[in-house]
């Protein structure tokens, strides 16, 4: 891959990966699993701002179990194709967690730190449960281990953008999945 810095929306190579359709399908099998597996328990979607808000927008909407939401905003990237391995809470989740199962809700994992970073924040209040579904895996970049619950589609290294997953803030509202190249 080139340098991902010069890149404009306008000179961007895009490849798709998933299509929305495909997308939409996969999401809801997982709201299926999720809602058999989470049944009785009182479940918390956390979404990870900014890029897992489709994701858990359209999983909410598929879920047959009730369920409250909140997000919290974590970045290790800022306007790079590389994690910087520094988590940094820009937004902190508002409501009480305790006696909760919280479902993470993350767009992709890769290095695991940030996910990693994230549960053992949540471990750490009293009395919660902590579950993890993301859409994308790319598990051959992964740094650490953690455990994830749910995976919707497992993908090769790449920089993906579009349903939410971005490029210096360009290319979220893609409704399918890309591999951005120059």
């Amino acid at each position: 891959m080139g340098d991902l810095q010069d890149i404009s929306p306008e000179s961007a190579k895009l490849t798709p990966v998933f299509t929305p359709e495909e997308i939409q399908t996969r999401i809801a099998e997982l709201a299926q699993e999720i809602s058999r597996d989470l049944k009785g328990k009182q479940v918390i979607l956390l979404g990870v701002l900014k890029g897992a808000f489709l994701f858990m927008a359209d999983l909410a909407k598929n879920l047959s179990i009730p369920a409250k939401t909140d997000f919290v905003r974590l970045s290790s990237y800022g306007d790079s194709d590389m994690s910087t391995g520094t988590i940094v809470m820009t937004k902190p989740y508002e409501m009480d967690l305790s006696g909760h199962t919280v479902l993470i809700v993350e767009d992709i994992i890769d290095t695991g730190l940030t996910l990693k970073w994230l549960g053992e924040n949540l471990l750490s209040q009293p009395d919660v449960d902590v579950k993890c579904v993301v859409l994308l895996d790319k598990a051959e970049r992964r740094e650490t281990n953690v455990a994830v619950d749910y995976v919707g589609f497992k993908v090769p290294d790449g920089f993906l953008v579009g349903y939410g997953l971005d490029f210096a803030e360009d290319y979220r509202c893609l409704p399918g999945i890309y591999e951005l190249e120059i």
